[in-house]
């Protein structure tokens, strides 16, 4: 029984622990982290309070702040501020938004 147990316990806290893994579609050059990343698709992972996007061989983190939005997103939709600064990341299909930077009040300049 403890066997039991301690396989269950161990079972929870790797699945609590694991990283959690999103597609995204950046639809211009995008800046992450004072690193440009080029239009395209990206697997973004979030471990904690990193973000780690990756395409092909590159692979860029960040510092990120994962907040309960209070509306369902209806799709991935990307906010940038001070022109292609990514600022935040609305998951479709979700209430997760993903704040990159500062995480300021400011309006974005441009949404997608």
């Amino acid at each position: 029984m403890k066997k039991l147990i301690l396989a269950f316990v161990t079972v929870a806290l790797a699945m609590a622990s694991a990283a959690t893994k999103y597609n995204v579609t950046l639809f211009q050059p995008t800046v992450v982290n004072g690193t440009q990343l080029k239009a395209g698709d990206y697997k973004v992972e979030v471990d904690g309070d990193k973000a780690i996007f990756k395409t092909g061989k590159q692979v860029v983190e960040a510092p990120v702040k994962v907040e309960e939005a209070t509306d369902k997103n209806s799709s991935n939709t990307i906010r940038y501020t001070e022109g292609n600064k990514l600022q935040e990341i609305r998951i479709g299909g979700s209430h997760t938004k993903l704040v990159f930077g500062a995480g300021s009040n400011e309006a974005p300049t441009n949404a997608r």
